[in-house]
């Protein structure tokens, strides 16, 4: 069977379409930083002075390079970028449009990591491996996922879109959409209002609900009150091995733990 011979001409739409696809891809890019980072003041300064932006320009680079079998040269460009910005990038990796990394210095993303549309990492983030297999072995963030500064997470997880990673987090399994996620290692808190596509982004990565001094000081009103209820007084001091006594740890008082309890 002979096969049909195309014209070049019947190719250049395509080319076409795809050098748009990149443009608009490349404006959203800028348009993330205006957006996203109010020292940001014109597009000019964006271009020449925000080392995320060219990060994510230099992988768009290499990860074609990559796609079409050049893998030396996208793994030089992807080097040669990583020296220019203190960013590094696998080639392999596919990351969406209006990608956001303030400031950027120390974000490392590995090989097999997806990474959705106008999603938002700051400093330190780690997108790591845990695994030997040459298979999927890098985590998958949804649309207009947040992570915070220092954050890492870890594995083939999925973090579902609309979700906000708090700073310095440690995120092993998956979590689902629209949660606030913190902690070592992470846990998920769920939104009290949800986050859509079409709401302002959501940055406030320092927003970290103390889940477990929540629950410590709650744990510790209610032994007063029993103790009050069953004795009628708080509990007597302890008093350690060497017969020194120490006084009963009691519920912080707004804010504040008391030191003496603690024998700083």
């Amino acid at each position: 069977m002979q096969m049909e011979k195309i014209s070049p001409a019947a190719l250049a739409p395509t080319a076409r379409a795809e050098k748009r696809g990149l443009f608009r891809t490349l404006r959203r890019d800028i348009a993330a930083v205006l957006e996203r980072d109010p020292a940001a003041r014109s597009v000019l300064e964006v271009l020449l002075l925000y080392p995320g932006l060219h990060a994510i320009w230099g992988h768009r680079l290499s990860h074609w390079l990559w796609t079409r079998r050049l893998k030396l040269l996208g793994r030089w460009v992807s080097q040669l970028t990583r020296n220019l910005t203190g960013v590094e990038i696998h080639p392999g990796a596919i990351i969406g449009p209006g990608f956001f990394i303030d400031h950027g210095m120390g974000v490392v993303i590995g090989e097999t990591a997806e990474v959705g549309e106008d999603v938002t990492l700051f400093h330190g983030v780690t997108l790591g491996g845990t695994s030997l297999n040459k298979g999927k072995r890098h985590p998958t963030l949804g649309d207009r996922v947040v992570v915070g500064a220092g954050a890492k997470v870890l594995g083939a997880i999925t973090i579902g879109e609309d979700t906000r990673i708090g700073a310095n987090s440690v995120v092993v399994k998956s979590m689902p959409s629209n949660s606030v996620v913190i902690g070592v290692p992470g846990q998920v808190v769920k939104r009290s209002q949800e986050h859509h596509a079409g709401d302002a982004p959501d940055l406030n990565h320092t927003a970290l609900p103390d889940i477990v001094g929540v629950t410590l000081k709650q744990l510790l009103e209610r032994v007063d009150s029993l103790e009050n209820r069953v004795d009628g007084q708080p509990a007597p001091p302890r008093a350690d091995r060497r017969g020194v006594q120490k006084p009963h740890i009691h519920a912080p008082r707004g804010d504040s733990w008391d030191g003496q309890d603690f024998s700083i």
